[in-house]
């Protein structure tokens, strides 16, 4: 059943887009600090090689590489100074979310409203910086020890090269913060998320190129690359699908007495997504896979034989690569569906309000009948993500690498996700100005009479 503002949103007229006058401000202003963010995806490094470095890159971008690529938008093979992206910010929140949830001091701050708020997001933006800083010196070892055709990607190797790497790439993050933080004031969208998309969706025409390119040597016939768009799509189809699902649970309110009047009990319904997590796990879950061929591409030559062979078993494609990512993608899954929803408080809330969920008692029955639900939801959520995660791993290395990296299922579900919380926002201005119009239209009429 859906609501009336559903009903009522798709019944809106396109010509309202015309009279919404702050909705295209904030499209402009989107479409702008995007440009901002794409410019500085190709601006290099100072000291560093673009050429040397695209050379050495182009050996592993099918790898752990390609995929970090995806999401910095080519960055990192530009080795631009946005090359860390805005995952250092990511992961920064996911680690302060664990901690509200475990740490009885920050879930305290957290309780105080919007000051706990804003306290939370400053110890959230420090551990941004310090996981900034340790990629950054990373990264900049990397650059020291890579090399192409016996040309070095750094002129000038030193402490020199490495302080100025790292504070660049710490810049290029906190910019990005500041700029997505902005989009979400003043844009349409959440800005994180849009930096993430702009980079992913940058990325497709090298896809479809990679794949024409393919077809025109022989390596991979026509067939194929139609059963490649016709999975594509259905994959857009069934993330389109899965994400608007919900189980929707009916919510009964009692009488309430009104002076000598008696209104009748009021229905609603508590809406339980399918997937609460929504692509946090897969993006934290990819992250840890990272780790072992960072650790390798900042010792270089002088990284130990083991870490050299788990690098090479967590590469993607790999059968430990593949069973790791999808028992991360589980485990992050129910972890972050416990922090962000929480079935006490949910049964507190109604009690308080007067609700109650039929055939349950107020109180803590009725949490334990939620979390049952949401259970039971979690799971169904999380073995659509790891099928959408990994379908495209598995064709990928059953195709020797003849499947893009840019197609893979992680990538595509950012992109749908993000594109129907964008269309719903807009979706939701347009309202917002039809209801102004009718508003003003029944007060020209009064006016009239």
């Amino acid at each position: 059943m859906s609501s009336a503002a559903e009903q009522f949103t798709s019944n809106f007229d396109i010509r309202n887009f015309a009279k919404a006058d702050e909705l295209k401000k904030r499209l402009l202003f989107t479409l702008g600090a995007l440009i901002v963010y794409r410019l500085g995806t190709y601006i290099p490094i100072p000291g560093v090689n673009p050429e040397v470095f695209g050379a050495a890159f182009q050996s592993q971008q099918q790898g752990i590489l390609g995929q970090i690529n995806l999401f910095a938008g080519g960055a990192i093979e530009r080795m631009a100074i946005f090359a860390l992206n805005i995952m250092p910010y990511i992961s920064a929140s996911i680690i302060m979310q664990m901690m509200t949830a475990m740490v009885p001091s920050l879930e305290a701050i957290k309780k105080e409203g919007e000051q706990g708020r804003r306290q939370i997001n400053h110890y959230t933006r420090m551990l941004t910086v310090a996981l900034a800083i340790v990629q950054g010196l990373f990264i900049a070892q990397t650059l020291m020890t890579t090399n192409s055709n016996g040309l070095p990607a750094v002129s000038n190797p030193g402490i020199f090269f490495m302080a100025t790497t790292t504070i660049t790439l710490v810049g290029g993050v906190m910019f990005l913060l500041w700029l997505g933080e902005q989009i979400t004031a003043r844009g349409v969208g959440n800005g994180i998320s849009l930096i993430i998309f702009a980079g992913i969706i940058a990325e497709l025409p090298r896809a479809a190129a990679f794949l024409l390119e393919q077809a025109k040597s022989g390596q991979i016939n026509a067939g194929v690359i139609i059963a490649i768009i016709i999975g594509a799509i259905a994959i857009i189809a069934f993330v389109v699908f899965m994400e608007r699902s919900q189980r929707r649970l009916l919510v009964q309110y009692p009488r309430r007495q009104q002076g000598n009047r008696m209104t009748q009990g009021e229905k609603s319904h508590l809406p339980l997504k399918l997937n609460t997590s929504g692509v946090i796990p897969p993006i934290f879950a990819s992250s840890l896979m990272f780790l072992p061929a960072t650790a390798v591409g900042a010792l270089g030559e002088g990284a130990p034989l083991w870490l050299q062979n788990l690098a090479g078993l967590f590469t993607p494609g790999q059968p430990l690569y593949m069973g790791l990512y999808a028992v991360g993608i589980i485990f992050f899954c129910f972890l972050y569906t416990s922090i962000v929803f929480n079935p006490s408080d949910t049964a507190d809330n109604l009690k308080k309000y007067g609700g109650y969920i039929q055939g349950y008692r107020p109180g803590p029955r009725t949490a334990e009948y939620i979390d049952f639900v949401l259970t039971r939801l979690t799971v169904i959520g999380a073995a659509y993500l790891t099928a959408v995660c990994l379908l495209p791993e598995i064709l990928r290395s059953q195709s020797n690498g003849s499947i893009p990296v840019y197609l893979g299922g992680t990538s595509l579900l950012i992109a749908v996700t993000v594109t129907l919380d964008t269309v719903q926002q807009i979706q939701g201005y347009l309202l917002a100005q039809q209801y102004e119009s009718l508003i003003k239209k029944s007060r020209l009429r009064g006016a009239k009479r």
